[in-house]
């Protein structure tokens, strides 16, 4: 009976999240807001820390964070991957390499060790220092492809930029999250060069070979002429991307990576075109569960003037190293300052990775409380500060163009 009441719990909760996203998606379509903030503010407003407390049955949240609903959540990370993945080619992602690399792999060095000299300055201990920088690396890519799907800019040179600069920056910011909890909270952090070396490469190395196998054997698979049945490309496809995600997390990646490489994998084949009209669909409803579900993870109660203070500067390092160690970058190679901008701009978003951290931390009794709450605060803010920012960039770029 137990396990009835927690299965209509879920069930429930991603009917009230689904539903205040699409009404929200509504209100923000009209205010002429990035429906993707929308999305996100849905989550906060009837999550079970605001709204969602209020609505109980038998003393239990009608709203519930439980791992069902997470996992739904990364499923729909997992599809607006595969999506992004769709509008860039190996050729083209290649091509993009050297500048993806440098401004992928700046925007993970500098927010981690800025973040680091900074926290200790604020009296963290070493290893709460590494963890709140670590939680400063890994950009939220499906945030920024959305607006950018919205304005229709996903083809343009500085959406490749984007997405190729995060892919590099997810990797890199997974391999930093290993060599951080493998400290597992030490007082003596004595660094083993080589050991670090040897994981980050260990991690390239994963994904490099990921990618050749799908890029190589996935449309063999999905072109085949064995597919006669209705609908046996779409499951095959989704097969694919799935299949992909979970070995990419079973190896230490982010699963989203993998299906990512699928994306890419399928973006010159003759099947394009259905399987772009098919998770289109499937976007439509797994996107905006996955940005609800971030907004409703976000708890303010326990906010006082100290928290703020600190959270103030952990948002200002998040928000600027972004900017500067991406931004910069950018703009020497692509020798274009509003498009520069666009890329550090795009890039400030935190999300999966920073709610790792903050979970491993507070799991681990290395974070306090309330440090806890600042860093899930900074991965809250940066995802909704960015849409909007991005957003206020284009229009500004539609303007110059009209004039």
């Amino acid at each position: 009976m137990a396990a009835e009441s927690h299965f209509i719990q879920v069930v429930i909760s991603v009917c009230i999240l689904l539903f205040a996203a699409k009404l929200f998606a509504e209100i923000f379509v009209r205010l002429k807001l990035p429906i993707v903030l929308g999305e996100l503010l849905a989550g906060m407003a009837v999550g079970p820390f605001a709204i969602g407390s209020l609505l109980t049955v038998e003393g239990d949240s009608l709203v519930s964070l439980s791992q069902e609903v997470k996992i739904l959540g990364e499923i729909g990370a997992i599809v607006i991957l595969f999506m992004a993945g769709l509008e860039m080619t190996p050729r083209e992602f290649i091509k993009g390499g050297k500048a993806s690399f440098t401004v992928g792999t700046l925007g993970v060095v500098v927010p981690f060790f800025v973040g680091f000299i900074v926290f200790q300055f604020f009296g963290f201990d070493a290893f709460q220092a590494m963890l709140v920088a670590t939680a400063l690396t890994a950009t939220s890519i499906a945030i920024s492809v959305q607006v950018l799907s919205e304005f229709g800019k996903l083809k343009t040179t500085e959406a490749r930029l984007i997405i190729g600069a995060a892919v590099v920056d997810d990797i890199l910011a997974i391999a930093v999250l290993s060599i951080v909890t493998s400290f597992g909270g030490a007082a003596d952090l004595s660094i083993d060069v080589i050991e670090i070396t040897y994981t980050i490469f260990k991690v390239l190395g994963f994904f490099a070979v990921m990618a050749v196998v799908a890029i190589f054997i996935i449309p063999r698979i999905v072109g085949s002429r064995l597919w006669k049945a209705g609908g046996s490309i779409e499951g095959i496809v989704t097969a694919a991307f799935f299949g992909a995600a979970g070995i990419a997390a079973s190896i230490g990646l982010s699963p989203i990576l993998g299906s990512f490489v699928v994306g890419m994998a399928l973006a010159s084949t003759k099947v394009f075109e259905r399987v772009e009209h098919y998770i289109s669909k499937l976007g439509l409803i797994f996107a905006p569960l996955f940005f609800a579900i971030i907004g409703a993870q976000v708890d303010f109660r326990g906010l006082n003037f100290e928290i703020l203070m600190i959270g103030g500067a952990i948002i200002g390092v998040a928000v600027a190293t972004k900017l500067l160690g991406c931004g910069l970058p950018a703009w020497l190679f692509l020798r274009n300052g509003a498009q520069a901008r666009k890329v550090g701009v795009a890039m400030v978003s935190r999300g999966e990775v920073g709610l790792i951290v903050a979970g491993v931390g507070i799991s681990s009794g290395v974070l306090a409380q309330n440090v806890y709450t600042m860093i899930v605060i900074m991965v809250a803010v940066t995802t909704i500060i960015t849409p909007i920012w991005l957003k206020i960039e284009y229009k500004k770029e539609m303007k110059q163009n009209q004039s």
